[in-house]
C-alpha cells in the first residue's frame, strides 16, 4: 500500500518565499514535518491505497483537470491550528473551497476508493506541524501574529505525490483545462 495526497503547488516567486518561511522555521526550531513537502494547498489529504490506484488515480485527475478552469487565490497572514500547526492563510477561499468540492465530488464516483473527508476544507500552507517543540510555540506565536505576508497566484494545476517512506515527490501534474476565470 502507498500513500498518496492531491495538492496545489504555487508557482514563483511564491512558492520560494513560502518555501523560504518553512525552511526558517526549521532552522530555528528543528521541526522536519513541514519540509518533506514543498509549499502546496492539499486538496485530498493523504489516503493509502494498493498499487493499481495510481494509474486510475492518474486517469481520473488528469480527465477532472481537463475540465476546470484556473483560478486565483490569495494568501495573507499566518494563523494556527491549536498550538503545533503554524500555516500562511488562504484569503477569500471560496473558489479553491468550490474547486475542492468538485474534486471531492468527482472522486467520489471516478475513484470511490478516496474515502470521503469529514473535516471541513480549510485551505492553507502549512509552514510547521506536529512536531514543533512546544516550548518554542508561544515565542512563534507571538512573532508570527506581528509579522504581515500577502501573494497572489493562479492555480493553473494540481498534483499527486506519492510517499517514497522518506519523503513526498511527485507523480503528475494535472493542468486545469480551460483559461483562467476573470
Amino acid at each position: 500500500m502507498n500513500l498518496y495526497l492531491v495538492a496545489v503547488l504555487p508557482p514563483e516567486p511564491v512558492l520560494g518565499h513560502v518555501w523560504a518561511l518553512k525552511q526558517e522555521i526549521h532552522e530555528r526550531t528543528g521541526s522536519r514535518n513541514a519540509i518533506r513537502l514543498p509549499p502546496h494547498i492539499t486538496l485530498i489529504p493523504p489516503t493509502r491505497q494498493p498499487a493499481d490506484f495510481e494509474a486510475a488515480a492518474t486517469a481520473a485527475l488528469q480527465e477532472f483537470a481537463a475540465a476546470q478552469s484556473a483560478f486565483a487565490v490569495g494568501l495573507h497572514n499566518f494563523a494556527w491550528f491549536g498550538k503545533r500547526t503554524l500555516f500562511v492563510h488562504v484569503a477569500q477561499p471560496v473558489r479553491l473551497q468550490q474547486f475542492q468540492a468538485e474534486l471531492q465530488q468527482w472522486c467520489s464516483h471516478q475513484l470511490p476508493a478516496i474515502q470521503p473527508e469529514t473535516r471541513p476544507f480549510t485551505p492553507h500552507m502549512t509552514l510547521a506541524t506536529r512536531d514543533l517543540p512546544v516550548a518554542q510555540v508561544p515565542l512563534l506565536q507571538q512573532e508570527f501574529a506581528q509579522r504581515t505576508y500577502s501573494a497572489h497566484f493562479i492555480v493553473s494545476s494540481m498534483q499527486l505525490f506519492r510517499h517514497t517512506g522518506q519523503q513526498w515527490e511527485s507523480i503528475m501534474e494535472f493542468t486545469l483545462g480551460n483559461e483562467p476565470e476573470v
